[in-house]
């Protein structure tokens, strides 16, 4: 794996593709806020996840309508349209009318169907978009487009982030990578947060499908910052079989998986206000759905994250959150360790609590369940008076 911030990264470093990033005006800090990733092909293969939430911004849904194709092999994305400083989000029929218009500006310049121009947008919720920045900005990125424009476009995504987020994965001659950004409200399904994943791998749409499906549950699904979920998450794939190579659908999966935990683990490093980046693993499960209930359970517990901010390994707190979730367990089994020292044992007192040293950033959970041979673990961050005072100051 490999990162960076200037050159072909993210994006920009799988071949067949070129991405750049502008400063519309659409934010009063005068930093870049639209980006334009665009694949040259010759395959322009696509899939998408997207939010869980029922209150969907109008770019997921424009973006889910050109991917629901009725055969999933068929589905075709010639470009991807990104704003910062307004999500599009809750702004009714006009908000819809912006982002077809966004994707027919984009479409005519590019000369292909607007169907085949994705559209995403972040920032705040409520307020519509001001066309007559981001159609010019739009513009703009289209005139700049460079192979070498992944970070460009990495940097004119963020919100609240304190650094773009790129991440490559090298597969023999195949390359993958992607950019994404999200702060906060990570949540599944998934976070707030967009992401555009590519590969220069031959692979049709279908199998695209398949393989973020996966990928996303195992990574972007599995952070938990502070259990809000939003409007506008989205996470696309695109592939241009550029590099004339075909992966195993199992290699592919494991390309497109390394790339968006590494991705999903810089979002949870930089979570607002974090103090702490918590891996919460549960082992000895029943089955994957209870590992992955039982860690998020322990995610969500706000008197856990705060122990952990106070680097305190209160597992009395642990055991709680666990039991409130529909895992199943014995809770005179349960053991729980924290960085190393299993401070509970058959679900009472195990070593001595103040062997544990959580002066570090990284804390790891460790529990056992006793029930099985399923497992998985969750990412998510301490709760801090930071968090607290960026979510009342900033509006979102």
């Amino acid at each position: 794996m490999t990162r960076g911030t200037s050159g072909a990264v993210g994006v920009t470093a799988a071949s067949g593709f070129r991405a750049a990033g502008v400063v519309a005006g659409l934010k009063n800090s005068g930093k870049p806020d639209v980006a334009v990733v665009v694949n040259d092909g010759p395959l322009q293969s696509a899939a998408g996840v997207f939010t869980a939430n029922r209150v969907k911004a109008a770019p997921v849904i424009w973006t889910q309508q050109c991917l629901a194709k009725p055969d999933a092999a068929t589905s075709q994305m010639r470009a991807v349209v990104l704003n910062s400083g307004g999500a599009n989000a809750c702004t009714g029929a006009q908000g819809f009318a912006d982002t077809r218009e966004t994707a027919e500006h984009a479409a005519e310049l590019l000369d292909c169907d607007p169907t085949r121009v994705g559209v995403c947008s972040t920032g705040l919720i409520g307020t519509p978009l001001p066309m007559d920045l981001l159609l010019p900005g739009v513009d703009a990125a289209l005139a700049n487009l460079s192979p070498d424009g992944g970070s460009a476009a990495a940097h004119a995504i963020m919100t609240t982030d304190t650094h773009a987020k790129t991440a490559v994965a090298r597969t023999g001659l195949v390359t993958t990578g992607g950019m994404a950004k999200g702060a906060g409200m990570l949540a599944p399904e998934l976070a707030t947060m967009l992401s555009v994943i590519t590969t220069d791998a031959i692979a049709d749409s279908a199998t695209l499908a398949r393989t973020l499906s996966r990928a996303a549950e195992l990574s972007f699904n599995r952070v938990d910052s502070d259990g809000c979920m939003s409007t506008n998450d989205t996470v696309l794939l695109l592939a241009s079989g550029a590099s004339g190579h075909e992966l195993t659908e199992p290699q592919l999966l494991d390309a497109v998986t390394e790339v968006a935990q590494d991705l999903a683990l810089q979002l949870i490093g930089d979570a607002e206000g974090a103090g702490k980046e918590i891996r919460i693993e549960v082992i000895g499960a029943e089955s994957e759905g209870d590992a992955v209930a039982a860690a998020r359970g322990v995610a969500r517990s706000n008197l856990f994250k705060c122990a952990v901010h106070g680097e305190d390994p209160n597992w009395g707190r642990i055991l709680s959150a666990v039991g409130t979730t529909d895992a199943r367990f014995d809770p005179n089994r349960i053991d729980v360790a924290v960085n190393g020292v299993w401070v509970c044992r058959g679900g009472g007192v195990g070593e001595d609590r103040n062997l544990v040293d959580m002066s570090g950033r990284e804390v790891h959970v460790l529990i056992d369940l006793h029930n099985g041979n399923a497992s998985a673990t969750v990412w998510t961050n301490d709760l801090t008076a930071d968090y607290v005072h960026e979510n009342s100051a900033y509006s979102s």
